[in-house]
C-alpha cells in the first residue's frame, strides 16, 4: 500500500506544474488559464497529491508521530486554498470569457491573498514540510521527498520551467521512497533459516 501511494504522489506532484496553465494571470490571458480544464484538473491532482502524501506518512509512523500530526495539519490547512484556487478562480474565468469580461479576473486576488487564507496556506505548507523532516530523519530513503517539500513554497514564485523541474524532483524522491518500500517488504517477508539463522 505504501509503495503505491508514493507513486501516487510522485505522479500527482509532477502532472500539476507540468499541466497547470501558465499566463500572467490578468486580464483576457488570466481568464483563459483560468477556465482552461486543465487548471481544474491540474489543481485537483495537487490536492489527491496532498492527501496521499498525508497517508504515506501516517502509515510510516503512529497516528501521535510529529510527523504524523504537523503534516495533517498543514494538509487541513492547505486543501481549503487549493478548493479555492481550483474552482472559484475556475468559475471566475468561465464567466470572464463567456462575457468578454476580464475585469473579472481582478477578483482572483482578494480570493488567494487576503490575510486568513495567505497564513492558512503558508502555514499549511510549513508544517507540511516540517512533517516531511522529521518523517525522513527516521526514514533516510524520505529524504529526497523531504527536500521537495521543504522547496515547495519557494517555488510558487519561480518561472514555470522551475516549478515543472520541481515537481520532477518530488516524483523522484516519491519513486525513491517507493523502491526502499518495496525492498524493505521483501526483506521483511522472506522467512528466517531455522539453521543457519539467515
Amino acid at each position: 500500500m505504501r509503495v503505491a501511494l508514493y507513486l501516487f504522489v510522485g505522479v500527482m506532484f509532477a502532472a500539476y506544474p507540468a499541466l497547470r496553465p501558465y499566463s500572467d494571470e490578468v486580464g483576457s490571458a488570466g481568464a483563459d488559464a483560468f477556465a482552461s480544464s486543465n487548471w481544474v484538473l491540474s489543481h485537483t491532482f495537487a490536492m489527491l497529491g496532498f492527501v496521499a502524501l498525508g497517508l504515506t506518512v501516517l502509515y510510516g509512523g503512529r497516528r501521535s508521530d510529529l510527523a504524523v500530526v504537523t503534516t495533517w495539519i498543514g494538509v487541513g490547512l492547505v486543501l481549503p486554498y487549493y478548493g479555492a484556487e481550483t474552482f472559484a478562480l475556475h468559475v471566475l474565468g468561465v464567466d470572464a470569457v463567456r462575457n468578454a469580461n476580464p475585469g473579472l479576473i481582478d477578483l482572483a486576488d482578494p480570493i488567494r491573498y487576503s490575510l486568513v487564507q495567505s497564513v492558512m496556506f503558508g502555514l499549511g505548507l510549513v508544517l507540511i514540510a516540517v512533517g516531511l523532516v522529521v518523517f525522513a530523519l527516521r526514514n533516510r530513503y524520505a529524504a529526497v521527498l523531504a527536500a521537495g517539500f521543504v522547496l515547495i513554497l519557494p517555488q510558487f514564485y519561480t518561472p514555470p520551467a522551475v516549478r515543472i523541474a520541481h515537481g520532477v524532483l518530488i516524483a523522484v524522491g516519491a519513486i525513491l521512497a517507493a523502491r526502499a518500500a518495496a525492498n524493505r517488504s521483501v526483506d521483511s517477508a522472506q522467512p528466517i533459516s531455522t539453521i543457519t539463522g539467515a
